[in-house]
């Protein structure tokens, strides 16, 4: 059974919006940091945002201020609301959990994934 799974990704015009879901299947995930990654063809993963369990929240600089992070730790989902977007956003966007609370910028920290889903910006 996968752990997390994504939702929400689509082919959009530049300076539109999107809305990513992510929902945990394993209820110990509500006391974990998660976090989205993205990763476009031929690069390696990138961090866009994290969240810890109290919805401490950080982004990197090439989404802050478009992006939004949330989560609801009752249902195990977070979401990423993504506005303005330009074609260099496109990426496949992963869901991850790390298995404990503190945040961390590095993919190797995060231990449960999902399989992604792919966002497309055209100009």
């Amino acid at each position: 059974q996968a752990q997390l799974v994504e939702s929400g990704g689509d082919s959009v015009e530049a300076g539109g919006s999107l809305r990513l879901s992510c929902v945990g299947a394993q209820y110990a995930i509500r006391n974990y940091c998660m976090a989205w990654f993205r990763q476009a063809p031929g690069q390696g993963r990138e961090l866009v945002s994290t969240i810890t369990s109290d919805s401490i929240t950080y982004y990197a600089d090439s989404v802050k201020g478009r992006f939004t992070v949330s989560r609801d730790n009752g249902k195990v989902k977070m979401w990423l609301e993504m506005n303005n977007l330009t074609p260099e956003d496109t990426a496949r966007y992963f869901c991850a959990a790390k298995g404990e609370y503190e945040c961390d910028v590095r993919a190797t920290s995060f231990r449960f994934w999902g399989k992604g889903t792919q966002v497309t910006v055209s100009s």
